[in-house]
Parts: C-alpha cells; sequence; structure tokens
C-alpha cells in the first residue's frame, strides 16, 4: 500500500529531539521512521540528527538506533545486517537504515559507503543534504553548490563564497550498479514517501539522496523550509530521479528515470535572494549558477529521460 497523507501512521518514532526549528533534516528521519516502522534499525553518525536525537535522557528514537563514527556509517550499517542475519532475522522484517548529512556522506563516509554497495549489503543508507557541515559550524562540504557563504568560504566584496561545484553524489553511487538509488526533497514528500516504500522492499544496497534544506545554514526564516525545499526542485537546482541497477532492471549499466522533466523552470534568483547564504553572489555568480543547471539538465535529458 502506497504511503501518503491520509494513511501514514500518527504513530511517532522520532520526537522530543532538539533539532532547529524548520529542520530538514529532523522531517527526513522523521517520515521515514514512519515508513520503516518500529522494527527499524537506525545508525546516525555524528551530525545534526546524532547530536539532536540522543540528549540522555530525553532520547528521541522510538526504534532502536545507535551513534557511529564519523565515517563509518555505512560500515556499521553492514555490521548490523550481519548480526541481524546471524540471528536469522529476514531483512525484509527489520530495515537497516543509516541517516547522515552531506559531509558525513560525500566526504568523510564515501569510502564506507562505497564499500557497502561493493558488498551490496542489505542496508538502506539515506543522505539528508543541507548543503554544508552545519552541526560543527557551518563549513563547506562538496556538496555545498558554487557561490554559497559558509564559515569557511565566506562571501563578501571580494570573496564569492563556495568556488567548487556540488559533487554529483547521485552518479557516482549509480556507477557502481547499485540496486537502487533516488534523489527526493522534502519539498515533494510524497515522491520522497515513494521512494522510501520503493528501496524499503528491494534487496541488497539502496541509496537516497533527500534535500533537506537549513534554515539557519541557509539564512531564511524557519517556516519557509518546506517552500525553499520545493522551490530548490521547481528551478531546476535540484532534481527528482530513481535509479535500477543491472540486477532490479535487467539492462546492462541499469536505467536511469527523471521523476520530474518540467519544460521550464522558475527563475533562480528570487530562490536565491531568500537565502542569506546567496546574498552577497553578483550578476556573474548567478549566470554561472544558472549555466550549470542547464549543462546537467541537458546531460541528464539526453541520457535518462
Amino acid at each position: 500500500m502506497t504511503v501518503n497523507a491520509r494513511n501514514i501512521t500518527d504513530e511517532e518514532f522520532f520526537y522530543g529531539h532538539k533539532a532547529c526549528p524548520g529542520c530538514g533534516g529532523a522531517l527526513v528521519v522523521r517520515q521515514v521512521l514512519k515508513v520503516l516502522g518500529p522494527q527499524a534499525v537506525a545508525a546516525l553518525p555524528a551530525g545534526c540528527m546524532s547530536a539532536t536525537g540522543f540528549n540522555f535522557p530525553q532520547l528521541a528514537f522510538g526504534n532502536n538506533a545507535m551513534i557511529t563514527p564519523f565515517g563509518g556509517t555505512a560500515a556499521v550499517l553492514s555490521g548490523i545486517q550481519a548480526g541481524l542475519r546471524a540471528q536469522r532475522i529476514a531483512a525484509d522484517e527489520r530495515t537497516v537504515v543509516g541517516f547522515a548529512g552531506d559531509g558525513g556522506t560525500a566526504d568523510i563516509g564515501l569510502q564506507a559507503l562505497s564499500g557497502a554497495i561493493d558488498r551490496n549489503d542489505d542496508v538502506l543508507y539515506i543522505c539528508y543534504d543541507n548543503e554544508a557541515y552545519m552541526n560543527t559550524g557551518i563549513q563547506k562540504s562538496s556538496l555545498t553548490p558554487f557561490g554559497a557563504s559558509t564559515t569557511t568560504t565566506p562571501a563578501g566584496a571580494r570573496e564569492h563564497g563556495c568556488l567548487t561545484s556540488k559533487k554529483s553524489l547521485f552518479d557516482i553511487v549509480a556507477a557502481h550498479g547499485i540496486p537502487y538509488a533516488a534523489t527526493a526533497s522534502v519539498g515533494y514528500l510524497s515522491d520522497f514517501l515513494k521512494k522510501v516504500e520503493r528501496a524499503r522492499d528491494v534487496r541488497g544496497c539502496r541509496f537516497i539522496h533527500v534535500m533537506a534544506p537549513c534554515p539557519v545554514g541557509w539564512g531564511f526564516p524557519s517556516g519557509d523550509m518546506v517552500d525553499v525545499a520545493k522551490e530548490i526542485v521547481d528551478t531546476g537546482l535540484w532534481y527528482l530521479a530513481e535509479y535500477e541497477g543491472p540486477a532490479l532492471s535487467g539492462v546492462p549499466g541499469g536505467t536511469f528515470r527523471l521523476n520530474r522533466n518540467p519544460r521550464t523552470f522558475k527563475p533562480i534568483e528570487p530562490y536565491l535572494r531568500r537565502q542569506g547564504r546567496f546574498s552577497a553572489d553578483d550578476g556573474a555568480d548567478l549566470a554561472a549558477i544558472e549555466a550549470a543547471r542547464d549543462a546537467r539538465w541537458a546531460y541528464m535529458r539526453e541520457r535518462w529521460a
């Protein structure tokens, strides 16, 4: 049965946490656990969700959950899954799920994630992407977009914020031939929940990269979080897609699919200007961001659509 707003459970498995108001990452964890249910086992590295969810004695998880080393989320997931298998607990009875931020996934955790995919361990890895190391002071990660101001890539009269482009993590994961991978945004929650359901029911390693805006790090009012998460998709600066590997699709190299392929995009400037992190960007910066967006979409439409 497809989970939606009408039939999703009222039971809470992630509550009473100390995340900031409007936290996109907290919404990710809350909704995923509602789909996976009380038998799911969660692992989280050092990051926003572990810092706000494991404050003794106000522990926020109704599921079994543990903190992992910063770079070892995927390795710990593999160990949990092996332990459950040794107890003869079937994978479809108890999903092993990891929640890690962009830095803990695309930077320090990439090696462990690559290893888990290579072994095809039966785990679900979810990267909640707020585009910087928010928990430790808003430092740049390799998923910070061009032009964004962080504490390590400041923007001002002489500085232009982050000078590198966002790493194509979805492509990197898909290049492994993983059984299932997807991108999502909390601004399009029904799409995200469908992908969590799909990933739950696939055997082997699965990966979802979900956009989870941070009001503090991005510099917008907390009440605007869902709107910002929707607008990043509507402007084409993020995309909703799925990949099915050879084992699932039966196609050598696997298949990609764009879940949204709009004819036109919303203008990027209003979206960027509503965020403090882009406030110092000039016209040339905005043109570069738009050109990079158009090049990415040309690539995806040629190969995936």
